[in-house]
């Protein structure tokens, strides 16, 4: 933290020396960033994050009270750009996270219609929420769909980003080669070592009515109050060739065999349908999420090799089912949000004592005050899970307050 204290710093003093060139110009916006531009705009550089510090109730049926404070989310980014944006990066690190590391990522920008990413960045593969950031959720937090069927959303690999036009009608599609292990996996040269194969996974977003405005198919509440209605339909669909990880974005979580004691991982599948609209402060989310496990014969669980899995019993390592999530919100011309959603994932198979996924319902309301667009929210927000099969606290109730600036 001290290194990084230091580097703004001497970076705040030579922005300070580039200001009085006339081909170099800085320029700080909260919401923004730190922008530098350098010879004319060929080189450019952004420095920006976002903090979201909360206090939270909790309350379980049949269990304890639990008052919570504390910062959810420290987000400090650097991004940049060479030769007019030909070439582009990012580094991303939150600090209120164990592994702070998020996105870290070199792209190739070949003129509007494709994009290939090297590094580590946040996936298309999920569902459409699991695609916005962190600091653009309308909600306090995601829904039971994201968060039961997936992590934080970044993988490490290849990403191939593009985009084609049919008329008026905007396609968006794109292919990612991943290592499948989740974040911070950098294989056989790291000391915590890559287990089971790659993941392979693509996704299709149609516009029929036309490409929303800059940015706002990224962000939860419509904030460009769009003038004309807008809709993105979206299908996603990933293959993880060996995983061992519940929900495929880690490793080493646990450890099956084959037959010679060798470790031996199920491929994880799931397949993502969504869609966004918006209009005049409208906006409307619906998703639908199915994961399951394949490539199971020839598994033990047991490295003397003389107990095979049985089909059920994978259900026991991963999370397998079906999730829904419907969203809807409208925001006031006056910066005031409200927003509703109803979630629920219902397990493939029947819930053990040792499911990690149980049937959940999630019902989540949440009223929002935006200062300069989503660069300022206080939030207040009420969520309700009911479990029904769980034995004991099957009902848990939780308020929460949240401030957050983006600077």
């Amino acid at each position: 933290m001290k290194t990084l204290f230091i580097a703004i710093i001497t970076l705040l003093s030579v922005t300070a020396t580039i200001a009085q060139d006339n081909k170099n110009t800085a320029k700080f916006e909260l919401g923004k960033g730190l922008d530098i531009n350098l010879n004319g705009g060929e080189y450019n550089f952004n420095l920006n994050g976002f903090i979201q510090v909360y206090g939270a109730y909790r309350n379980e049926k049949d269990g304890e009270d639990e008052s919570l404070f504390g910062v959810k989310n420290a987000f400090f980014g650097f991004k940049g750009g060479a030769l007019h944006n030909k070439f582009t990066f990012m580094l991303e690190a939150n600090f209120a996270d164990s592994n702070p590391l998020m996105d870290a990522w070199a792209a190739y920008n070949l003129k509007d219609y494709l994009t290939i990413t090297v590094g580590q960045k946040q996936t298309f593969t999920n569902n459409r929420e699991m695609i916005m950031h962190e600091k653009n959720l309308s909600m306090a937090d995601r829904s039971i769909v994201s968060q039961y069927f997936s992590g934080t959303g970044r993988e490490l690999g290849l990403f191939f980003e593009s985009k084609l036009y049919l008329g008026k009608i905007a396609l968006k599609p794109s292919i990612a080669i991943t290592t499948g292990d989740g974040r911070n996996s950098f294989g056989s040269s790291s000391i915590d070592v890559d287990m089971g194969g790659l993941k392979y996974g693509g996704r299709l977003d149609v516009l029929p009515l036309g490409e929303f405005k800059s940015g706002n198919d990224g962000v939860g509440a419509d904030f460009a109050r769009e003038e004309s209605p807008k809709l993105l339909v979206g299908g996603a669909m990933s293959y993880n060739d060996g995983a061992s990880n519940k929900v495929g974005e880690g490793h080493g979580d646990f450890v099956l065999y084959d037959k010679d004691g060798n470790s031996k991982f199920p491929a994880l599948r799931k397949i993502a349908a969504d869609l966004l609209f918006k209009w005049q402060g409208w906006s409307i989310m619906a998703e639908y999420v199915n994961a399951s496990a394949t490539d199971l014969k020839g598994i033990y669980t047991k490295s003397t090799g003389d107990q095979p899995l049985q089909p059920e019993e994978i259900a026991n390592y991963l999370n397998l089912g079906n999730g829904y999530n419907v969203q809807v919100g409208y925001l006031l011309k006056s910066g005031w949000g409200f927003d509703a959603r109803f979630s629920k994932v219902k397990p493939e198979f029947k819930e053990t004592e040792t499911s990690p996924l149980w049937e959940t319902n999630e019902y989540a309301v949440s009223v929002a005050k935006y200062f300069i667009d989503n660069r300022l929210m206080c939030q207040g927000a009420f969520t309700y899970l009911k479990n029904p099969n769980f034995k004991t606290a099957n009902e848990k109730l939780s308020a929460e307050f949240s401030v957050q600036i983006i600077f």
